[in-house]
């Protein structure tokens, strides 16, 4: 199956045996965006949403998206997860917040997963608080920008002709 390491030689999925790597200092940084009407995002800058603290609230569902990776995405490792770190920008010309999530770990295997995962959620949940007020919200642009450690080392994606770094 060529360099795809969730399968055997039969084709069949498997999960990856890291039981014979060496734990190492690993870290993700992924990204994304949620693009809403000017109203909502007004709300949500002046903390007008009946639901509440919107960013605050899905800061918390992005650390704890990440911390449960494992559980949602198959053949996905167990990490310990040593830090999760939120962030948000809100960009006023184009009525859009950018979310950032940071994901550490030493341990066999990276974080690259729960570093998606947990913006992923973020944004989720930031759709979740404001869909009353607009349910036309569009989430786009969920990339990796960068990881390090473990065997296959550093990735940027703009060194990888990737360039979309939202904040």
């Amino acid at each position: 199956m060529g360099n795809f390491t969730h399968f055997d030689l039969q084709g069949n999925a498997v999960m990856v045996d890291v039981s014979e790597k060496s734990d190492t200092v690993r870290e993700a940084v992924a990204c994304g965006r949620i693009k809403m009407s000017e109203e909502c995002f007004r709300m949500v800058k002046n903390g007008g949403m009946k639901k509440g603290d919107v960013l605050g609230a899905a800061r918390i569902a992005g650390i704890m998206g990440a911390k449960k990776t494992s559980e949602l995405i198959p053949l996905c490792h167990i990490v310990r997860i040593t830090g999760v770190e939120i962030e948000f920008e809100l960009r006023s010309e184009i009525c859009s917040i950018e979310a950032r999530c940071t994901a550490r770990t030493v341990d066999k295997t990276g974080v690259e997963m729960e570093a998606l995962t947990g913006v992923s959620t973020a944004l989720l949940t930031i759709y979740d608080m404001c869909k009353a007020a607009d349910k036309g919200m569009l989430i786009e642009c969920i990339h990796l920008l960068q990881k390090s450690g473990g065997k296959s080392g550093t990735f940027t994606a703009k060194e990888e002709g990737f360039n979309i770094d939202l904040m």
